[in-house]
C-alpha cells in the first residue's frame, strides 16, 4: 500500500490529483517524478478544473496506458483494464465526473467559491486518490 500513501501524501502537499495518481507509479513504469509530476498536470480538477473527469481517474488511466500499452495492437487490452477501473471507481463513488463527485461545478465562479468555502477539495478528493489508487493496486 505504499504507493496509496505516497499518492495520498502527494495530493496533500499540493499537487493534484492527476498528478499525485501518476508521480506514485510512473518510477517503476519507466518516467521520473518530474516528468510524471509535468505529464499530468493539466489534468487536474476534472481536466484543467473544468469539472470533467476525475484528475484521479485521469491519472490512473495514464498509469493503465503505461501499464499496459506495448504496441499498436494493445487498445483492446488498455481499454479493458482501463472499464475494470472505471466499474471500480464507480461501485465507490456512483462517478467518474468530478462536477459530480464534489456536488459543484468549478469551472463556474459560484461552483469554485463554494468548493472553497465547504473544503471539498481538502476533504472529498484524498479519498478519490486513495480510492483511485488501492483500485490500481488491484488490478495492475
Amino acid at each position: 500500500m505504499k504507493k496509496v500513501d505516497d499518492a495520498v501524501f502527494c495530493f496533500k502537499e499540493g499537487f493534484s490529483c492527476s498528478q499525485a495518481i501518476l508521480s506514485a507509479y510512473g518510477k517503476e513504469l519507466g518516467i521520473d517524478n518530474k516528468t510524471a509530476l509535468k505529464i499530468a498536470s493539466a489534468f487536474g480538477g476534472g481536466m484543467a478544473r473544468m469539472g470533467e473527469t476525475c484528475g484521479a481517474v485521469t491519472g490512473a488511466f495514464m498509469v493503465i496506458g503505461l501499464k499496459y500499452a506495448v504496441d499498436k495492437n494493445s487498445k483492446d487490452k488498455v481499454y479493458a483494464v482501463v472499464k475494470e477501473f472505471v466499474d471500480g471507481f464507480k461501485a465507490r463513488n456512483r462517478s467518474i465526473v468530478c462536477k459530480e463527485l464534489l456536488g459543484y461545478d468549478m469551472s463556474t465562479p459560484e461552483g469554485m467559491n463554494a468548493i472553497k468555502e465547504k473544503k471539498l477539495v481538502g476533504t472529498i478528493c484524498p479519498k478519490l486518490v486513495k480510492d483511485a489508487a488501492e483500485i490500481l493496486e488491484q488490478i495492475l
